[in-house]
């Protein structure tokens, strides 16, 4: 059963999709806008323009106090006829497609009809073992997915449509370009580089290996050479390419590990490209994260100067690397960063198995065994927060218990039924922590002594008769209104 979440949260953002509750649960949360009835995700398609748009919606003037309309998340259900697990599952670029995978050795292609519902249009076995992940490339190359598996290798699919001498002629069906067997155990994630990068390919496996794959030519992918070969030293269980395009960022890839061996204590390796040696080296490791890593993701990157990345391991990190001047580190070598961690929540009280980015990269969403999906963004002083909790089932979140909340005293209002979805109440079907106020002394409340004071109230008006004669020789004053006055009728036959 593939359980559904249609919504759209009290900042007017949209959220991630999320691969999934657990690596053990049967069914997978997925999350969308209700607003513009498409899914989000991780691509750059979720709603454009929606921060605006909802923030127009999302507002109301009750009592006399304005009050942001919490938006509910309704859950729903879709039978997605794995006979097994499901592992994984990913949103196209446009948010109109989904694949899954399971432990039935399957991958299934669904789309999303007009009318909002999803139907599964093709479905077929890709491998001989489970299917961990499975992933989208960008549609600037077609309709290309990936996937990798328990029986060491990944392989590549395309979609095509039948020609006027075959058989499917008009319909579309998926062929399989080639398949990656360089790995000598089980392939525990694929993703596609980002589109700047051409149509590129990184796998990681339990051997230590993350493995660089590139096709030449765009238009045959069952042609993939295999460029770079990264000896991590320890079992790799996923990686995250950096998604920045800027000519100041060299290509990166974070690898994270699952290997519960105590000698190793960094699980988590960032490696650069090296333009000048043209491999990549490692850059940094996480020294403070030494429990077995799930899951990791850059988050997009619209022009910071830094990155961030969000860790899933028994909670959710959240790290900044800043890249450290070149001047102040050896010429040649790798770039250096000063890594801090900005968040850490254990709110999920289990396991962390998938974190997604929305496509600005300002709200992180996570899933855990605890059968919920917790929504993350930074406040006006960079502290991060939860703004929203879903059950996969649809049953209550009570707010009161699971999360800590600052009331704010402008979100006043004389409407109970708001009061209690903005505060968290437990009469209402799911939880939004309320939104921070100003805090004494910060960054904001100090702009107050610093601007100027308001000015001197207008002038009253001034009520002033004046005549044709009067008029022509005073200035009005440009607040004064002018009571005209009837003018005195000539003599008669005067001015013939």
């Amino acid at each position: 059963m593939l359980a559904l979440q249609e919504s759209a949260h009290l900042y007017g953002l949209p959220i991630s999709g999320v691969g999934g509750v657990g690596a053990h649960a049967h069914s997978l949360q997925l999350a969308g806008c209700a607003r513009s009835g498409r899914p989000v995700h991780g691509g750059p398609a979720c709603s454009r323009g929606g921060l605006r748009k909802s923030e127009a919606q999302g507002s109301s003037r009750v009592g006399g106090n304005l009050a942001v309309a919490a938006v509910m998340f309704v859950a729903r259900s879709i039978a997605a006829d794995h006979k097994d697990l499901i592992h994984d599952v990913s949103f196209d670029f446009h948010g109109r497609r989904m694949a899954t995978c399971s432990s039935d050795q399957s991958v299934k292609v669904w789309d999303k009809s007009e009318s909002g519902d999803w139907h599964c249009t093709a479905s077929w076995k890709t491998h001989s073992g489970s299917v961990w992940r499975v992933t989208w490339a960008h549609p600037e190359f077609g309709q290309v997915l990936a996937s990798c598996s328990f029986d060491r290798t990944a392989a590549v699919w395309e979609e095509i449509v039948g020609e006027s001498n075959d058989k499917l002629r008009g319909q579309s069906h998926w062929v399989k370009r080639t398949t990656l067997v360089d790995s000598r155990t089980s392939v525990t994630d694929v993703k596609f580089a980002p589109k700047h990068m051409g149509l590129m390919l990184a796998t990681c496996s339990a051997d230590g290996v993350v493995r660089v794959y590139e096709a030449p030519d765009v238009m045959n992918l069952s042609q993939w050479s295999l460029q770079h070969e990264i000896s991590c030293k320890l079992s790799c269980s996923c990686i995250s390419w950096n998604p920045s395009s800027s000519r100041a960022h060299p290509p990166m890839i974070a690898v994270g590990s699952d290997d519960s061996s105590p000698n190793i204590s960094a699980k988590v390796q960032i490696y650069e490209y090296n333009e000048n040696t043209r491999k990549y080296a490692k850059a940094e490791s996480l020294m403070t994260v030494t429990d077995p890593v799930h899951d990791i993701s850059f988050a997009p990157n619209l022009g910071r100067s830094f990155h961030i990345l969000a860790v899933a391991t028994k909670d959710v990190r959240i790290f900044t690397l800043k890249p450290v001047r070149k001047e102040l580190t050896s010429s040649g070598g790798p770039t250096k960063f000063e890594i801090h961690i900005v968040a850490q929540f254990d709110n999920h009280n289990s396991q962390v198995w998938r974190v997604s980015w929305n496509i600005t990269g300002t709200v992180l969403a996570s899933s855990g065994d605890d059968g919920c999906v917790r929504l993350w963004k930074a406040n006006y002083m960079d502290n991060w927060k939860c703004t929203g909790v879903l059950k996969g089932n649809g049953s209550p979140v009570n707010g009161s218990s699971s999360q800590q909340g600052i009331s704010n005293a402008s979100l006043g209002s004389n409407n109970p039924n708001l009061q209690n979805s903005l505060n968290g109440s437990s009469t209402s079907r799911y939880f939004f922590p309320p939104l921070d106020s100003p805090r004494a002394g910060s960054r904001w409340s100090s702009y107050a002594q610093i601007l100027p004071p308001p000015p001197p109230p207008p002038p009253p008006l001034i009520e002033h008769s004046c005549d044709a004669d009067t008029a022509n020789l005073q200035y009005p004053h440009p607040r004064r209104r002018y009571i005209s006055q009837p003018l005195n009728p000539l003599p008669e036959n005067e001015g013939v």
